[in-house]
């Protein structure tokens, strides 16, 4: 045991000096080894990782690394307690400790040094544990912070929660912003850990904590562009609302079906429509029809590159930042009421059962007749009366039909509640509401969920020879084991089960998710139960897709938000003509790069969209200092409770410091702080009363104070007054 600890020290050492050499000596003064019997067992060590060729030992230089076997390159992710190396040419990863970050930041390319091997807490398997040696390329050398001055000097206060370090900015370098405002700073030098980086600034952006310059940082944080190139606007503009005669007879002509489509109420882009005939049999001719953006947006055309780079729109609080310019996206592609409109139509015959007996893809020219919101479908479905009932109605009786059978094979519904806010007339929210998931809703959701499995299906009857068709998968991976054996011990604790017997079974997560549906810890499992689940990705291999219970999946039904949606109608289009084996060996090589990259747009739209939410509860919450609401427990550490409230979803912290009435434990075990004298306990889901005690809208972050609880003090039992016998 003392040769292991000796043998990792001496690797830590020498990789925090990777271009130094020691003799043993050295080594023994430096590495603080005192007796000499420990010194002995130190040049064991040494001559035993000499022989095995860990190290490498010359007259003039001694002991040191051999550099060539120690070191390799990876991409540097930052979290919370560590960071992960993934090794560029393996996939494989490399755990580092916060001590041995150097001066690496999130998303930096750098060369590693691994120095010890140990095995992982939960099972057999290994994990390496090394050390940033030095930055090879920086990912960001551009911040969004707050400026500030201390007596002497200039700093700024990133706001990403990965920076280590506050940045210097000398007097030269402030460009004329002042302290108090939100900036943006590049980094201009940093080559030693224990002094603070240095930068200057770039622009100010406005006043630190005023909501729209907090927004505009979200924009800037995550580099979103605001406005198109001057060359994919006018590209926009040379293109024609009109439809020709010769391209209406290359399509198929739905102009005089009955097609609707249902939207939220502030919806400007239609992308999806529905028709549905009920057949002689009593199966159904379902009809999801789609904007044909791809007739618009070309191959190679600037339009593509700039619809490419974006990735996906950007729903923010209070703004949409969209992937194509208004022109197409709220006109020309849109699937307005009472206008000619070029679709792409995805017609399913659907059996009584759900299932999908035939169905074909053609690019179609569709008017749609009636544009409905979701609340105006809602009430006809209530009160079974309106314009277009029966279509609605048949709709949602195949809807419900289609859910029956979804959640029969083991599909999991996430009902996680959202927040939309309403603004006042200077565009502050001045409410939270919780939208409510209608009928309509999941109307709306089956229809569009089976055009996505019928696509994706549809590719694997294409024959190609011994490889699969090229294709674009929307792929959902089983959760991890050790994540579900914490999920199962952790529901235990509130008294629910999880059967992880079978580790790949959704079906026992769909039963999880029922048991605690209306009970008070529904919002904290949910949420923790999400955690434990793999991200849904974009990918050219089909796994299938582990929460829908979808041996096929894809995104065929938002092209003009979506550019994998784009990509798609392109495959089916060209599969439809007969796609040559030149064409298809460049889709296999271009897919794997393009999934990843719109995997990557994907997920930065969903932090970028999640920072904007909390910039307006932060906002909302300014507005309410001193008032008492109603919550829940949501998260419980060391330091303190997560408090998420009632009926509006915002989240903040009841440090454990302001619990003053008692001297509270952490109980990592039972997920809660226990109160030594009195034995008050705060566990995770329950409820609890608190007041707003301070908002910080530059860090975003609410800090709460507790004023009464429902917790229920745990009572004493009386002792006997009766003696022993």
């Amino acid at each position: 045991m003392i040769k292991q600890l000796l043998r990792e020290k001496v690797l830590a050492f020498l990789a925090k000096h990777r271009n130094e050499g020691f003799k043993s000596r050295q080594l023994r003064r430096r590495m603080s080894v005192k007796t000499d019997e420990e010194f002995q067992i130190l040049r064991d060590v040494l001559h035993t990782m000499l022989d095995e060729g860990e190290l490498g030992w010359t007259k003039k230089r001694g002991y040191h690394l051999l550099s060539k076997k120690q070191e390799m390159h990876g991409i540097l992710t930052l979290y919370k307690t560590h960071g992960m190396v993934e090794l560029i040419d393996s996939k494989e990863q490399i755990y580092i400790d916060k001590k041995y970050y150097g001066t690496a930041l999130n998303g930096d390319t750098v060369d590693v040094g691994i120095f010890a091997v140990k095995k992982k807490r939960n099972d057999s398997s290994e994990v390496k544990e090394g050390e940033v040696l030095h930055v090879v390329h920086r990912a960001q050398t551009e911040f969004i912070g707050t400026l500030e001055r201390s007596k002497n000097f200039y700093f700024v206060l990133p706001d990403d929660p990965t920076m280590p370090r506050d940045i210097y900015v000398s007097p030269d370098s402030l460009n004329g912003t002042r302290p108090g405002e939100k900036v943006l700073v590049e980094l201009t030098e940093w080559k030693n850990e224990h002094v603070n980086p240095e930068g200057k600034i770039i622009q100010s952006l406005g006043k630190a904590g005023d909501p729209f310059v907090e927004l505009a940082s979200v924009i800037h944080a995550y580099k979103l562009p605001t406005k198109f190139p001057r060359e994919v606007e006018a590209e926009a503009v040379r293109l024609s609302p009109n439809i020709s005669d010769k391209e209406i007879a290359r399509r198929l002509d739905l102009r005089g079906l009955d097609i609707v489509t249902i939207d939220p109420v502030d919806a400007k882009d239609f992308d999806d429509a529905l028709s549905l005939e009920l057949r002689e049999d009593g199966s159904y001719r379902l009809g999801v029809h789609i904007a044909d953006v791809s007739a618009y947006v070309l191959e190679g055309t600037v339009l593509d590159e700039e619809a490419y780079n974006r990735g996906t729109s950007v729903y923010l609080a209070n703004q949409v930042i969209p992937m194509l310019p208004e022109k197409l996206s709220n006109n020309i592609c849109s699937l307005m009421p009472n206008v000619d409109r070029l679709a792409y139509s995805c017609i399913m015959n659907v059996t009584k059962k759900g299932m999908v007996q035939s169905y074909e893809f053609r690019r179609s020219v569709i008017n749609s007749h009636r544009r409905f919101t979701y609340e105006e479908v809602e009430e006809i479905l209530e009160k079974k009366k309106g314009e277009y009932s029966e279509l609605l109605l048949n709709l949602w009786s195949l809807a419900k039909i289609l859910r029956q059978k979804r959640m029969k094979l083991g599909s999991i519904d996430f009902d996680s509640p959202e927040t939309k806010f309403h603004y006042d007339a200077q565009g502050k929210p001045d409410e939270i509401l919780l939208k409510k998931r209608l009928q309509s809703h999941q109307l709306v959701e089956e229809c569009m969920l089976l055009a996505n499995q019928t696509a994706a299906k549809h590719i694997s009857t294409i024959k190609t020879g011994k490889e699969e068709p090229p294709f674009l998968y929307r792929v959902h991976d089983i959760p991890d084991a050790v994540k579900l054996k914490d999920l199962a011990q952790f529901v235990k604790k509130f008294g629910f089960s999880l059967n992880i017997s079978n580790a790949a079974s959704s079906k026992e997560l769909q039963r999880l998710l029922e048991q605690v549906r209306g009970t008070k810890e529904e919002n904290v499992i949910n949420e923790v139960a999400l955690r434990s689940m793999a991200k849904a990705v974009y990918s050219e291999k089909n796994i299938g897709h582990y929460g829908l219970a979808f041996e096929y999946y894809a995104h065929f039904t938002s092209p003009i938000r979506r550019y994998p949606d784009l990509l798609v109608h392109r495959l089916l289009d060209e599969y439809a003509a007969g796609m040559p084996p030149q064409r298809m060996n460049a889709w296999r090589k271009n897919l794997p790069v393009m999934a990843k990259w719109c995997s990557l747009r994907e997920r930065v739209a969903t932090e970028a969209e999640r920072e904007s939410v909390k910039v307006m509860q932060v906002e909302y919450m300014l507005q309410h200092i001193g008032g008492e609401f109603e919550g829940i427990i949501s998260g419980v550490m060391q330091f303190g409770l997560f408090i998420e409230l009632n009926g509006i979803h915002v989240e903040g912290l009841l440090h454990v410091r302001d619990l003053n009435d008692d001297y509270y434990s952490y109980d990592d075990k039972r997920y809660s702080l226990v109160g030594e004298r009195r034995g008050k306990v705060f566990r995770l889901g329950d409820a609890i009363t608190v007041q707003v005690h301070s908002v910080n809208p530059e860090r975003r972050q609410i800090d709460f104070r507790y004023v009464e609880s429902d917790i229920k003090e745990p009572t004493k039992k009386k002792k006997s007054k009766s003696k022993r016998k």
